[in-house]
């Protein structure tokens, strides 16, 4: 079923297609002005900085693996690609569009708060996007592969979250004290929107949070995942490979250094093969 504020916003923006409707300057000034803090942030912020490392809203849902690399050698961390910070900004200025539209088709939320929650043992911060009928959600941009096949529905987002999305909205549920949501979600091709409610307990997930934040504050290291055989037409290849999971991670490298190879699919006859990062089971170090 669709969000209330999804078919306000279509109808809106309908409305604007056939001349019925324009956009206020007062909401056009307000998204200027979000896009130019995004643009100060990303660009004129000194990253890093010199606080070190601390488990947050928007961290804590990842792999404790990874969670302990950033914490004790984030210089192990592969460089960021020259176009991170366009992807940063590109997602900053779907976020300000978005509320402008969700302003325009008169949908009152509330805007973004910084909140502190009790993750177990553990106190975690962030700050939330926005608060819409009751309920706390996010606001996500993503790539057409995503938007058709990881955000479908919440369960299934579950089952295939690298980036920790599912865990971010219940540290934002629990410190903001009202139900979790969902995600606004827009793919950055098209302009399609839609809304994905998460409709499970966040009860499960904030005990998962609570466990990987003992890990990590107990500092210990052990790789949360292992490599998965390769198949090709239902056949094993007898090759391994990083599940997706790792694959995302940007310390992928050192954590499995001496048996990982970053090579082109070897099964695929493709003329542009995808690339699979293998993994030589006889090369694994003992470190977990």
């Amino acid at each position: 079923m669709e969000h209330a504020a999804e078919l306000a916003v279509h109808s809106y923006l309908e409305q604007v297609t056939t001349n019925k409707k324009t956009m206020s300057e007062e909401n056009i000034r307000q998204i200027a002005d979000d896009v130019a803090k995004s643009l100060r942030r990303q660009f004129c912020e000194r990253r890093g900085g010199t606080g070190g490392f601390t488990l947050r809203a928007s961290n804590v849902g990842r792999p404790a693996c990874q969670l302990w690399y950033q914490k004790n050698h984030p210089e192990k961390e592969e460089p960021l690609h020259t176009t991170f910070l366009v992807r940063m900004v590109f997602g900053d200025m779907v976020e300000a569009l978005f509320k402008g539209l969700l302003r325009e088709a008169n949908v009152t939320y509330k805007e973004p708060k910084r909140i502190q929650a009790k993750i177990g043992n553990t106190d975690i911060s962030g700050e939330y996007d926005l608060i819409v009928d009751g309920a706390v959600d996010d606001i996500k941009s993503t790539s057409p592969w995503s938007y058709n096949n990881k955000f479908t529905d919440g369960k299934n987002l579950e089952k295939d979250d690298p980036f920790g999305y599912v865990g971010q909205l219940a540290v934002y549920s629990t410190g903001a004290n009202v139900p979790a949501g969902g995600w606004w979600v827009i793919n950055q091709a098209s302009g399609q929107f839609k809304y994905v409610a998460y409709e499970s307990d966040t009860k499960e997930v904030v005990k998962k949070l609570s466990a990987t934040a003992d890990k990590v504050n107990a500092n210990i290291f052990e790789r949360c995942f292992k490599p998965e055989a390769e198949t090709f037409r239902s056949k094993l290849t007898g090759n391994h490979k990083l599940i997706r999971q790792c694959s995302f991670c940007s310390f992928k490298h050192d954590c499995w250094k001496g048996a990982l190879s970053e090579e082109p699919s070897r099964v695929s006859a493709a003329k542009n093969p995808p690339i699979v990062f293998y993994v030589d089971m006889e090369k694994i170090n003992d470190r977990s």
